[in-house]
């Protein structure tokens, strides 16, 4: 029997809704801000409630852009160049993964132990340490200022390929016998079985790497010159650096705020398979 504690139920809530207050505060902020004009921003105090200029500030950010320079480059660009560099880094990561991870274990070769954790290795080499390798690799393959440039150098994933590689050898060997005896050969077994098997685990995988792809900055700053290749996070860097001038902050988290809509889409609609894809246990 449940114990009846109301004190400790109160507490518990009172705790829980400080946390999201902490959570959502800064959140509500960032939208309130982007619904005023520049001078109530530049003007104290700050404005804790939505203003008038909210149709009218997305507007100008999504399709005109402002400042000067790359800064004029309108946000709907670069939130389709994000979009492009999430979806390949998060699609390119779970198709290398699996298919490196199915290979390891249905397959008996030379040395494949070897190459697996030589791949685990790579989790201690992140991006910023292998990156002027990394850049002169792709400047030598003319990849620069291209999708390609800021999507391939970023699709092998250690981790994917371990969290897939123990999804795999919870497989009862019983159901790779029958697979066998029924005539399935190893592409057939993969498609039909395996990747249906999988679906919590991609689920979960892309979750993580489309946040992962969507919040680069350092690669694409690296990389791209142009400004129909920046992101939304490499415009939102440069609006928020000026020189000589006070940035326009009402537009600034509007950008954010529209920055921000995506992955967290993406989180919403997948919740479910996301949560089932890191606590299932029993596949």
């Amino acid at each position: 029997m449940v114990e009846n504690r109301p004190i400790l139920t109160a507490v518990s809530h009172l705790v829980l809704l400080i946390g999201i207050a902490v959570i959502a505060f800064p959140l509500w902020m960032t939208f309130v801000a982007s619904t005023h004009d520049q001078a109530t921003m530049l003007r104290p105090p700050v404005p804790l409630w939505p203003g008038t200029h909210m149709l009218e500030n997305y507007r100008t950010v999504l399709f005109e852009g402002f400042g000067t320079g790359a800064a004029r480059t309108p946000l709907h660009v670069s939130l389709l160049n994000s979009l492009i560099m999430a979806l390949g880094v998060s699609i390119g990561k779970i198709a290398i993964s699996i298919t490196a991870a199915y290979a390891v274990v249905y397959f008996r070769f030379p040395l494949r132990m070897f190459f697996f954790w030589l791949i685990f290795v790579t989790l201690m080499l992140p991006v910023e340490v292998r990156i002027v390798p990394t850049y002169q690799v792709v400047a030598s393959l003319g990849m620069l200022d291209s999708y390609s440039g800021l999507i391939v150098p970023l699709i092998a994933s250690a981790t994917a390929t371990f969290l897939f590689r123990q999804f795999f050898l919870s497989v009862p060997d019983e159901l790779t016998e029958a697979a066998r005896i029924d005539g399935a050969g190893p592409i057939r077994f993969f498609f039909d079985i395996l990747l249906p098997m999988s679906r919590t685990s991609i689920a979960a995988i892309f979750v993580i790497q489309f946040i992962y792809g969507w919040n680069q900055y350092l690669w694409p700053l690296l990389i791209t010159t142009k400004e129909g290749f920046y992101t939304a996070v490499m415009t939102l860097s440069r609006q928020v650096n000026t020189v000589d001038a006070a940035p326009d902050w009402n537009l600034i988290m509007a950008m954010a705020m529209l920055a921000m809509l995506p992955p967290v889409l993406v989180v919403v609609f997948m919740q479910r398979q996301f949560v089932k894809g890191l606590v299932e246990t029993e596949k």
